[in-house]
């Protein structure tokens, strides 16, 4: 399962809106699912938590990441390709960077799980006519 920023923050943040949400799913998937994220969550992550929470937690994020919460997958050239094709498919949508490398690794490791608060994950749609979308856990709650 795909880890996004999103549930990282909420999972670390204790006064934020989804973090109770994020606990529970985190604690419903560890364990039974492998967990997965990039390089890109990972630098997105280090920059939010540190300038919201501050440096200790930005290091204890990544020592968790490190220790193996997570597995994480390096954005490859072809990532990156893929990931303005989409932003050009997607001309509606205000995808970051790094949603559009996340969608794309995803694709390429045919990853169909995310944990997710960003709705993004919730809007996008891949393979042929852009006809799937995937599962996204928690199936409900507070987006951003």
């Amino acid at each position: 399962m795909f880890v996004d920023t999103s549930a990282f923050y909420a999972l670390a943040d204790k006064s934020d809106r989804n973090h109770r949400a994020a606990k529970a799913s985190y604690e419903e998937v560890i364990g039974q699912k492998r967990l997965i994220t990039t390089d890109h969550v990972l630098v997105e992550c280090w920059v939010l938590i540190g300038s919201r929470l501050g440096r200790g937690k930005a290091l204890a994020f990544w020592d968790g990441l490190q220790s193996g919460i997570a597995s994480l997958v390096i954005v490859q050239g072809g990532d990156l390709e893929a990931a303005r094709r989409i932003m050009e498919d997607f001309k509606d949508q205000d995808f970051s960077l790094v949603d559009a490398t996340s969608f794309a690794v995803m694709e390429r490791i045919e990853e169909r799980e995310a944990f997710a608060f960003d709705a993004h994950f919730r809007i996008y749609r891949f393979g042929e006519r852009r006809s799937r979308s995937f599962t996204v856990l928690p199936a409900s709650g507070h987006q951003r």
